[in-house]
């Protein structure tokens, strides 16, 4: 049993000695100097991280959200975080044909909702906005070659 004791390490744990590493043991200068620095950083005070967009004048407010799969809400912003994370009630799903026509849509009810704000794409809201046909799109008219 004694020589068992000093391939495990004796009594200290883990690998023994002050070699670190193991099933534990005394690793009390890792913990100490965690501590120094945790309280380094208490003292100096951090700027606070502003917000990318101000949403605070969407608050209760309609606004459209679009996400990167393609999907497009549209809700009441009831409130957000600094990472863009955003609260929407009264949340419908708009859904369009594969042809995108004004005429092809559809839409369901999701109630509330919780947007991940690393998968936003657009927000804007539905007031003071409309949409537009797209001026770089060309028609068959314009492709064809001219006649000489």
């Amino acid at each position: 049993m004694s020589e068992r004791g000093q391939f495990r390490g004796g009594a200290r744990g883990g690998r023994g000695g002050n070699r670190g590493g193991g099933r534990g043991g005394n690793n009390n200068n890792q913990h100490q100097n965690n501590r120094n620095n945790n309280q380094n950083d208490s003292e100096t005070p951090r700027p606070k991280k502003e917000n990318i967009l101000d949403l605070n004048k969407y608050m209760d407010k309609e606004i459209q959200v679009k996400f990167s799969g393609g999907r497009e809400v549209t809700g009441t912003l009831k409130g957000y975080d600094q990472l863009m994370n955003l609260v929407l009630d009264d949340v419908k799903e708009i859904t369009r044909g594969m042809t995108n026509d004004e005429g092809n849509t559809s839409s369901r009810p999701l109630g509330l909702l919780v947007a991940r704000g690393t998968l936003l794409v657009l927000i804007s809201p539905l007031d003071g906005s409309e949409e537009i046909a797209n001026p770089f799109v060309q028609t068959e008219e314009e492709n064809a070659a001219p006649a000489i």
